[in-house]
């Protein structure tokens, strides 16, 4: 049988397995748009923003709907009370995470991100207490995002000055901005985050059988991976060749040194491939993310040059030029630090959420759902909620203060997610945006060559992520 015949068999086979699923659908779902056999809503959805089509579809069915991708179920949940009744007063029911076939596809199940049950609660405790002992959301953190922000031209270091911080705190060191093999491993980073956005990237997660069999950019994806894979086991085998158990010196360490504790436990949680993958996660998610909001608040900043101006007379007021910014200066700038706040609020960089699974059947808002179901918790929903923000599509720093000017908190304010599967680097990711910013902006003022009318806000790609487009940019020194 020639390869053509295969695939034909096999597209039959699942077509089969689909149709017979179809019929035994179960009672009692919440209600969702009709769905076909085998490719379920996909035909009907915006493949290049899957997010807007299910805003659009819950003014018809409701804040709680079902849709398939493909064929697999899924409970999509918007608005900020659903997300909330969901992820944080039911936390126990949606603590599940759905096994993204492209995820899956590199780490095997294994790690911090997708993984379930036993193994997730051990790597997220062991994970954030590690980081916070090497001073995550501390003083000691300061210092290292600081040696970083020395005046540069952010368009050239932005993505190395984050990647530095999350290296020091897993590897135990930096790397020189000019560092080939880390300016390569950066570019695969980047490029994963555009690949799981894309169109492509998301008929791998509807479709991972067959894209298995086709060719395109999804097998140069997977073994662009592969590069970093080799670079996190080169640095896991150098620790393991100096690793002191009385000095541990980053993340790494204190996870060998946990391994060899744990050596003769045939359950244990703390081997090769969660470490290998556990520092995979950290890598990417410590990496693109927190760049790609800076870059997006620069954009917001040159298309608001008032906004900018007014924040730079906040910092020069209370910290001046010269004196390095600290997190305890957040307090005395509430006008900057509600621009921040915003910028992840407007630019709302994981629209979907990364999904949750149900591990076992449950009832939400008197609908039951089935074992095996993803749940698609609507971040852009939550962000947008007419509800909760005055002006949800315009970017509006008042949405962080009051009359008197000093900032606010808003519920809503869900940019990592909620609840138990909310995201380990909050505290350094907020750390981060705060002390990068206000350090380039006490150094520079921001434009770009065609003015502030040229600045296209709207993302190149929304998928997984809304992801910008690229500019140019021009700091002026101060």
């Amino acid at each position: 049988m020639d390869c053509s015949s295969t695939l034909l068999l096999l597209v039959l086979v699942t077509a089969l397995v689909a149709l017979l699923k179809w019929r035994n659908k179960p009672k009692n779902l919440p209600p969702g748009p009709t769905a076909l056999p085998l490719v379920g809503n996909i035909l009907t959805m915006d493949n290049r923003a899957p997010f807007k089509t299910f805003l659009k579809w819950s003014k018809s069915y409701g804040p709680v709907m079902t849709v398939y991708l493909g064929s697999q179920r899924a409970l999509v949940l918007v608005g900020y009370d659903t997300v909330k009744e969901a992820l944080v007063d039911n936390a126990d029911d949606f603590v599940g995470r759905a096994q993204v076939p492209f995820v899956n596809r590199i780490v095997k199940g294994y790690g911090l991100v997708i993984s379930n049950g036993e193994r997730w609660r051990q790597l997220r405790r062991f994970s954030l207490t590690t980081l916070r002992d090497f001073g995550m959301g501390r003083k000691r953190m300061e210092g290292w995002i600081q040696e970083e922000t020395a005046p540069f031209d952010p368009t050239f270091y932005l993505s190395r000055a984050v990647s530095n911080i999350i290296c020091a705190l897993v590897f135990g060191q930096r790397f020189v901005y000019e560092d080939s093999h880390f300016l390569r491993l950066l570019q695969i980073i980047n490029g994963v985050l555009r690949f799981g956005s894309s169109s492509w990237g998301q008929m791998y997660n509807v479709f991972p059988w067959l894209m298995e069999l086709l060719p395109g950019k999804h097998h140069t994806a997977v073994n662009e991976v592969e590069e970093l894979k080799v670079f996190s086991k080169g640095k896991i085998q150098e620790h393991k060749d100096s690793l002191d158990p009385d000095n541990p010196r980053d993340f790494i360490d204190c996870f060998l040194i946990r391994a060899n504790q744990e050596k003769d436990s045939p359950n244990t949680e703390f081997h090769n491939d969660n470490l290998i993958a556990t520092v995979l996660n950290l890598f990417l998610a410590g990496t693109e993310t927190t760049s790609t909001t800076i870059r997006y608040a620069l954009m917001l900043l040159i298309k608001h040059p008032e906004i900018q101006t007014q924040i730079q007379t906040e910092i020069d007021t209370v910290i001046g030029r010269e004196r390095i910014p600290v997190m305890e200066d957040r307090k005395s700038l509430p006008f900057t630090d509600a621009v921040i706040h915003e910028v992840q609020r407007y630019v709302d960089l994981v629209p979907l959420n990364i999904p949750h699974y149900t591990t076992r059947p449950i009832t939400f808002r008197g609908y039951t759902i089935p074992q095996g179901t993803i749940i698609l918790p609507l971040l852009h929903s939550v962000l947008r909620d007419e509800e909760h923000w005055e002006k949800p599509w315009t970017f509006n720093p008042k949405h962080f203060l009051d009359i008197n000017g000093n900032f606010k908190k808003s519920p809503a304010f869900m940019p990592f997610s909620a609840g138990k599967r909310s995201c380990v680097g909050e505290s350094l990711a907020r750390m981060e945006l705060f002390v990068f910013l206000v350090s380039l902006l006490q150094h520079f003022t921001f434009t770009t060559p065609g003015g502030p009318e040229s600045v296209n806000i709207t993302p190149e790609i929304s998928g997984f992520a809304n992801l910008p487009h690229k500019y140019q940019l021009i700091a002026t020194p101060r």
